[in-house]
């Protein structure tokens, strides 16, 4: 069992815990996940480490609700103990100084994307931060990323805070203002196809991290299998991170909704659970 040991409601939709993983936090890098099962009946769910402390022996975990395990870990309370955490998983990031990086975070996307970011800028790279969401409410971890970042642009579906428009318009915008020698996307799998579109038009290396469909997390269930490049790719031992212009995000787009069938009748389920 593993101990929540803080909790922070950081919007209506989003929580980061504070979670006891001693051996997880002192061998974790910049990029890696865990697999997380809250119970004995529960589904297995990746979540990227956001933060870890080794002098504590924890992890930082942010999460989403848009399912049923997330909703139930945003439910769960200081001192409350999650059933399985296996990690770290996962290739690390390809940390180097390369000059201008533009980390680009949609959502909770946002999260996996501070470690990296943090990592990047202590390689000596000039760090461009650009957080999105569909609005203000939405956006997390700005104060965090401020602390290191060169810049950071806000963009917001809605323009209630910071810049009205898609990240795209704000990753273009600064493209054409200065050379920019590598782009770090990471969010829902539509932003990122749309993010690899516009800088495979400009010849900006870019890398993404997928977040798919897993059980296992070590290679062999097979559900999380993509196309990078004409080949295929597990992302769990492949990954999470690769070339965004080799990445075939329609088939991946389509593997996504599997089981949204089953996702929707599994939430309605538990909304009737919890009355």
């Amino acid at each position: 069992m593993y101990k929540i040991i803080e909790k922070e409601i950081l919007s209506e939709h989003v929580v980061k815990l504070v979670i006891e993983g001693q051996a997880i936090a002192k061998s974790r890098k910049a990029g890696q996940f865990v697999i997380v099962k809250i119970s004995e009946k529960g589904e297995r769910i990746p979540l990227t480490i956001a933060d870890a402390d080794t002098q504590s022996g924890t992890i930082t975990l942010i999460i989403q609700k848009v399912g049923t395990t997330t909703h139930k870990m945003f439910n769960l309370k200081k001192g409350d103990s999650i059933m399985d955490l296996v990690g770290p998983l996962g290739k690390a990031t390809k940390i180097e100084k390369v000059g201008t990086v533009i980390a680009a975070g949609g959502g909770v996307g946002i999260a996996p994307l501070y470690p990296i970011a943090k990592a990047l800028k202590e390689a000596g790279n000039k760090l461009i931060v650009i957080l999105a969401a569909r609005s203000k409410d939405l956006i997390i971890l700005e104060k965090e990323m401020s602390a290191f970042a060169d810049e950071i642009m806000i963009m917001t579906d809605d323009g209630s805070y910071g810049q009205k428009g898609l990240i795209t318009t704000g990753i273009e915008n600064i493209i054409k203002r200065e050379k920019v020698n590598e782009v770090v996307a990471i969010g829902p799998a539509i932003m990122m196809k749309f993010v690899a579109l516009l800088t495979q038009k400009y010849k900006i290396p870019t890398i993404v991290s997928l977040n798919t469909i897993m059980v296992d997390g070590t290679g062999m269930c097979g559900a999380c299998r993509i196309s990078v490049g004409g080949k295929t790719k597990f992302v769990c031992v492949d990954g999470p991170e690769f070339d965004a212009h080799q990445v075939d995000f329609d088939e991946m787009l389509k593997r996504l909704n599997a089981y949204k069938k089953e996702e929707e009748i599994s939430y309605s389920n538990y909304q009737k659970e919890i009355g």
